[in-house]
């Protein structure tokens, strides 16, 4: 440890730590360290030039001194030490006036100190008294000796003696002088470049906690769309069961009519059951967080199964699925995420597809990504809808044949593709159709993509 660096760590161990003491009360313990420095040296020295009374004065001061110090620093007794001192400093410098010559001697000096550590040291509610005191107490004393000029006898016994003195104390006063002025300067740009950054860390506090509050009022707000769009989408299709069933026990109806309402009712039950598999999905992944189980998948093995049932549902409003894959595509993905991601998108191509239009799937390689695209001659969106169709702000509409959804599943694509460090964007013309293109890392055996985790 540099030599300055311990100084500084033993004076202020001496002085007091600033998170225990304020800086009157530490400005306090250093003058007492200077004094009891000072005096240590006054008194063999004042003793040597002929002034055994004042060195005799110095040792009690000195004593005086150190047992304020002790009372102060260790006791915590920090009001009452610097009253003391003042009262004590200011009795003994009366005495010393007397003692050493009056204004011949250096005693005016050492009042104007004491009323400069006066004002550094003493509380605030202390210091505003001392300054008519000190300053009344020489304006006594030099009436004193204005008019009973016997009563302040010459001690120096030389003209040298004087002259070493005066120096003397002038040093002492000048060093502790500097010392004060700059503790406190010190002090103040310390504590100063401390507030800034206490500041500074408010400020950024303040800064994350309206950040913070901004993302929870959208969090709500999203919450309570939800929600909004959740009764209001559960609310039609159980409305329509109730009415289908109603018309069932209450009318006697032919055996047609009977099997389309049948088929209504199956088809309102899928829808729903549709829309809360899907709010469940999305529920998890927002609880939990999306986990992703990252292995090597064959394009055409995984999804010739999905396609085919999704083939078969497209049939029923007579739109053909057709697909093509590159048999020798491998990806690095998640299983059952890429075919719920699948689902959906070929689910809203056949939802926004009129009777008998057409649904082509194509997955082939694109450098290290697998593009896979699904493309439909449906009613397609408009450029307004298409910025918000992967969020909460998009709004679910009725497809072609009046299917109804609650517009979370391209939200959960969304969520899911970038799990896997994946791309999901599209293209799309009112009127002429849609397509999605979904980008997937292929598999690299020497490369290994880690997952995304959200």
């Amino acid at each position: 440890m540099p030599l300055k660096d311990s100084i500084y760590r033993t004076w202020i161990k001496l002085s007091g730590d600033p998170l225990v003491f304020p800086l009157n009360a530490r400005i306090f313990h250093s003058v007492c360290l200077i004094s009891i420095f000072a005096l240590t040296y006054n008194v063999p020295f004042n003793y040597a030039i002929g002034l055994p009374k004042i060195a005799l004065a110095s040792l009690i001061v000195l004593v005086i001194t150190g047992v304020l110090y002790y009372a102060s620093r260790f006791k915590n007794l920090v009001s009452i030490s610097t009253l003391l001192a003042n009262i004590v400093g200011l009795s003994l410098f009366i005495v010393n006036y007397f003692l050493n010559s009056g204004l011949r001697g250096p005693t005016d000096l050492f009042l104007l100190l004491i009323l400069l550590l006066s004002i550094a040291m003493s509380p605030a509610e202390q210091y505003k008294v001392w300054i008519p005191v000190n300053v009344t107490i020489l304006i006594i004393l030099c009436l004193i000796e204005f008019y009973y000029p016997y009563l302040i006898p010459d001690t120096y016994t030389t003209r040298s003696n004087r002259f070493v003195d005066h120096m003397s104390a002038y040093a002492v006063v000048a060093a502790i002088t500097y010392f004060s002025v700059h503790y406190i300067r010190g002090s103040y740009e310390r504590e100063k470049a401390s507030a800034l950054e206490k500041s500074k860390a408010i400020e950024l506090q303040n800064f994350q906690i309206v950040k913070q509050n901004e993302e929870l009022e959208k969090l709500n707000a999203e919450k309570n769309k939800l929600m909004s769009i959740v009764a209001h989408d559960l609310r039609s299709p159980l409305a329509s069961i109730q009415n289908f069933l109603e018309l069932l026990t209450q009318h006697d109806l032919e055996e047609e009519q009977k099997i389309d309402i049948e088929n209504d009712l199956l088809n309102s039950t899928k829808n729903t059951m549709a829309m809360l598999s899907k709010l469940l999905d999305w529920s998890k992944s927002q609880l939990h967080g999306v986990s992703v189980n990252m292995e090597q998948l064959n394009i055409r093995t995984l999804f010739e199964q999905t396609l085919n049932l999704e083939r078969n549902i497209a049939a029923r409003k007579n739109i053909t699925l057709d697909y093509y894959f590159d048999p020798s595509a491998s990806i690095y993905a998640d299983s059952d995420m890429m075919q719920l991601i699948l689902r959906n998108i070929i689910g809203n191509a056949i939802k926004f597809t009129r009777t008998g239009g057409h649904i082509y799937v194509k997955a082939e390689a694109a450098g290290t990504h697998c593009l896979i695209s699904v493309r439909d001659n449906g009613i397609g969106m408009s450029p307004e809808k298409q910025q918000s169709i992967f969020s909460l702000n998009v709004e679910s509409t009725f497809g072609t044949d009046n299917e109804k959804g609650v517009g979370l599943g391209l939200m959960l694509c969304m969520e899911f593709i970038r799990a896997q460090n994946g791309k999901i964007w599209l293209e799309s013309t009112p009127g002429e159709g849609t397509c999605f293109y979904i980008s997937v890392p292929m598999f690299d055996k020497t490369k290994v993509q880690q997952p995304n985790l959200l």
